[in-house]
């Protein structure tokens, strides 16, 4: 039987297992996928732990990303075929589908057959960072050339995501990270500019760089009181876009910069994407395009092993990386 990680009650990285478990069979609309690698991503620890805007049902597996190989297919599927290699764009349901383990089974209709210049590694980390950057940057936001975007928590694999999407349509990036220490890694791999928020006044600085307009939109998964600054450092009828909550202080709501500027504040998931069959297939072909000219490359920050799935959690929540977390199957 394949190994799969599962997990019976909410907590630490501790309480995943991995166990030896009978899979059945893919259902109308599956593939069954011998996983190679997959993609970490802060969401999957939030669910574990009970924080995150879905439910679970016990024994839960987790898991929205991974790259393998087609081995069993469901019925009526046509997308793909035994012995494709492929890559998977996270599903609309963290409890339904999990990929955490040797075996998952996934809907045929998120599979991309991938660049085969892309190994397993880099394939896994591709479509939750890329799908979520591109939705609200370039698809709501109509980024483009001569616009200003704040991406907060840089260094996550949907910052960097960002970054490389901002500048592809001809943005100027203004990266974030709390502390000085990857100020420079940020602005090598190429942030505009980068403001370290424990040491820099955030506003002040945006309207420094921008000469007094500020920036037209805000990419921010950290919320807490961050957001008021983020409303602060934005132009008038500005979009700040809110995907995650890794603040678990209380979050004031910035009622007089966003009357005063008519700012839209965005509640945001990936979701809204891969929901919409117009615009994922718009999603995939602009990804797809940049990893084939290789102006989008995903930055894999280190590799874990299965029978590592703890501690490459506990990683994930040290906030140390930069880049993607990818565990090897």
């Amino acid at each position: 039987m394949p190994k799969i990680v599962r997990f019976y009650e909410h907590g630490g990285p501790e309480v995943l297992k991995i166990e030896d478990v009978e899979v059945a069979p893919p259902g109308a609309g599956e593939v069954t996928l011998q996983v190679k690698a997959l993609g970490l991503n802060r969401a999957e620890s939030m669910f574990r732990s009970g924080q995150y805007v879905e439910g679970g049902e016990f024994p839960a597996r987790l898991g929205y990303e991974a790259a393998g190989v087609v081995s069993a297919l469901g019925s009526g599927v046509t997308e793909v075929a035994v012995g494709d290699a492929v890559s998977l764009i996270p599903p609309l349901s963290i409890t339904r589908w999990g990929t955490y383990g040797e075996v998952a089974t996934v809907p045929a209709a998120l599979l991309v057959k991938h660049p085969a210049s892309l190994g397993w590694t880099e394939a896994a980390a591709v479509w939750m960072q890329y799908v979520t950057a591109w939705g609200a940057l370039i698809e709501i936001a109509k980024l483009g050339a001569g616009d200003t975007v704040i991406v907060t928590a840089a260094s996550s694999s949907v910052g960097l995501a960002a970054i490389q999407i901002a500048k592809s349509v001809g943005a100027t990036t203004i990266a974030t990270t709390r502390s000085r220490a990857k100020q420079d890694a940020l602005l090598a791999f190429g942030a505009d500019h980068v403001i370290a928020t424990d040491h820099e006044d955030l506003p002040a600085r945006v309207h420094e760089i921008t000469g007094g307009k500020g920036a037209r939109v805000a990419f921010d998964p950290v919320v807490g009181p961050m957001l008021p600054k983020l409303a602060e450092a934005l132009a008038p009828h500005g979009i700040l876009f809110e995907y995650g909550a890794l603040d678990l202080e209380a979050t004031p709501f910035p009622l007089f910069p966003v009357l005063g500027k008519m700012l839209t504040v965005h509640g945001y998931q990936y979701k809204q994407i891969v929901a919409d069959a117009g615009r994922l297939e718009r999603a995939k072909r602009f990804i797809l395009e940049g990893l084939a000219s290789g102006v989008l490359k995903p930055v894999i920050d280190r590799t874990f092993t299965l029978d590592q799935i703890v501690d490459a959690h506990r990683y994930l929540e040290s906030n140390q990386q930069f880049g993607k977390i990818v565990v090897t199957v």
